[in-house]
């Protein structure tokens, strides 16, 4: 599964489930509603798995169930929906986008490691709890994340390959670091920032 949050803007947190919702949803065009629907039943699926049951996503969405059904034909195409926002690298794109491009390497290498990481848990947490019917869904090409293109091209000069190369070496290693299936203990932002950018030779660091 490659890493690829649910957690970023516009997508529901876990931490948020418990919040005050409206008893009824207003009126909202297709695609709001569509969009509402999914970012409720995201932390449901986080805590239920497919267990969850559409009367459960109403309540949480602020509808009534029925409405689920004129969006879409059954849960699984609404479980698939959840799972193709979660993958939809958007937010990842914004929320590397906010980091200071002005910041020292270090800092900003740290910066987007703790998105990427959040990322990786979050997608891993969603497809642990749906089992395998829905793995399929994880099989996606991989795709460069431009917004950390950038952040790396504001330090060409202190790089020894091109920015987008870095940038995917700093994912592919973030990832292999931060999976709870990859690793027993994912290893730190800042640890994975001094492996990233100084290696594991014996003063790597002062070359």
């Amino acid at each position: 599964m490659s890493e690829g949050s649910l957690m970023y803007h516009g997508v529901v947190s876990p931490t948020t489930v418990d919040a005050p919702r409206p008893r009824r949803a207003s009126s909202l065009p297709p695609d709001q509603r569509r969009s509402m629907i999914v970012t409720a039943t995201l932390p449901l699926l986080l805590r239920n798995g497919e267990m969850v049951t559409t009367r459960q996503i109403a309540e949480a969405a602020g509808i009534a169930e029925g409405t689920i059904f004129r969006v879409f034909v059954d849960k699984d195409a609404l479980i698939a929906a959840v799972v193709d926002a979660a993958l939809d690298v958007g937010p990842l794109e914004q929320a590397i986008a906010a980091i200071d491009p002005t910041a020292s390497l270090d800092a900003a290498v740290q910066a987007a490691i703790v998105v990427i990481q959040q990322r990786v848990v979050d997608i891993w947490r969603l497809f642990s709890t749906l089992g395998r019917r829905f793995a399929d869904k994880a099989a996606r090409p991989p795709v460069d994340i431009d917004a950390l293109v950038s952040l790396l091209d504001a330090h060409r000069a202190e790089l020894t390959v091109e920015p987008r190369v870095a940038a995917r070496l700093l994912r592919a290693l973030t990832l292999a670091a931060s999976h709870p299936m990859l690793t027993g203990e994912p290893m730190a932002a800042a640890e994975i920032v001094a492996l990233f950018l100084h290696g594991v030779a014996a003063g790597a660091a002062a070359c």
